[in-house]
């Protein structure tokens, strides 16, 4: 593993350095787009181009402040001195993780401040200690030098053209392409490489055990069910296109795996497709429950969501009363739920199989709407 992770770092070319002595290889269980090998003296991690598997997306050389080895004895990739301390931060989400694993403080920018629900963020903002670089897809590059950060956190696009100017700095930019594993666990995992990346790794691997733990326990409640209700979710957009997940994106894994019978699952996608309003009244209208996200100053109820989707009347879960929004407007649905997928997981078992909730158990993330 060490040896074909060592090639793959380096292209498939000539490598330059030598293999990693006592190096382990670090195992992913879940996540498909990151590869780890942990040496004595540094370690190498591989992203995978999540658009193109047989391709390297970025390899970083993950090399402690006080360890000085030659370039001549490194492989192909980028330098990563580690631990961060000073990083821009582009995603709420990563922020989130960060503060979870106690390295809240290396955070030194964030972008998107407005988008970014963490409080804390926004007071250290409010003291100086985080600078707001603005749009993430333009940020302010001399506010960005001016902090002197160690790396830059990013999620990368395909066929993105690069990141401009950024990309000049010579800071390390950290690819984060953890969005784009096709399994809830998967995309949790890689929380296990941001670890390491700030010095978390115990921290880390503990959370991430927690959350594994959580999820297959959850997940084996409904597993030998033959029962499996049917689930539609969301709302059509303003152009009447209604954008539902396809089967092999990491939501539509979380709800196969939480009993339910999707209505899209067959659908062979990794991310959103976009549906008719009609080809999805064909397919779900009948479905037993109806789970619809939205962002809003005030919870969505049956008659707001009568007078602005008319024709949801047409659908059984609205006029049974079997519907449960999210809104992500007052809850911190997209910061936690990426890393924490046992907790959704365990809202949609108690929504779909309500047998199994405690007398005191609550929802979070999907209530039933109110009249």
């Amino acid at each position: 593993m060490c040896f074909l992770l060592l090639s793959a770092a380096c292209g498939g070319g000539e490598k330059r350095g030598e293999p990693l002595s006592g190096a382990d290889t670090l195992s992913f269980r879940y996540a498909k787009h990151v590869q780890l090998v942990e040496g004595d003296d540094f370690s190498l991690a591989v992203i995978r181009n999540p658009w193109d598997t047989t391709r390297v997306l970025h390899t970083y050389i993950l090399l402690p402040h006080d360890v000085e080895v030659e370039n001549s004895h490194l492989p192909e990739g980028t330098i990563v001195r580690i631990p961060l301390t000073r990083s821009v931060v582009y995603s709420s989400v990563h922020c989130s993780l960060l503060d979870e694993l106690g390295a809240f403080s290396a955070i030194a920018g964030v972008c998107d401040l407005e988008y970014i629900r963490l409080p804390k963020i926004h007071e250290a903002y409010n003291k100086g200690f985080v600078a707001n670089l603005g749009s993430g897809m333009s940020p302010d590059v001399e506010k960005m030098i001016e902090l002197h950060p160690d790396a830059l956190l990013l999620s990368p696009f395909e066929n993105s053209g690069g990141y401009g100017r950024v990309e000049q700095l010579g800071i390390p930019v950290i690819e984060c392409a953890d969005y784009m594993e096709t399994s809830p666990l998967g995309r949790a995992e890689w929380m296990r490489f941001y670890g390491r990346l700030f010095g978390r790794a115990a921290e880390a691997d503990s959370l991430f055990s927690r959350v594994e733990r959580n999820y297959r326990q959850w997940a084996g409640m409904v597993a030998g069910k033959n029962k499996r209700p049917t689930l539609l979710c969301d709302l059509p957009m303003a152009t009447s296109a209604w954008y539902v997940p396809g089967g092999n994106s990491t939501i539509g894994k979380l709800y196969a795996d939480a009993g339910v019978d999707y209505l899209f699952a067959s659908d062979e996608h990794s991310g959103s497709v976009p549906l008719s309003f009609e080809t999805v009244l064909n397919r779900a209208q009948h479905a037993d429950f109806w789970l619809i996200r939205y962002n809003e100053k005030t919870d969505k109820t049956y008659r707001s969501l009568q007078t602005e989707y008319e024709l949801c009347t047409r659908f059984r879960a609205f006029n049974e009363r079997r519907m449960y929004g999210c809104n992500t407007g007052t809850t911190s649905f997209y910061e936690e739920v990426p890393f924490h997928p046992d907790r959704l997981l365990c809202n949609i078992i108690r929504i779909c199989h309500p047998e199994l909730a405690g007398e005191n158990d609550s929802l979070y993330y999907y209530v039933s709407l109110r009249e």
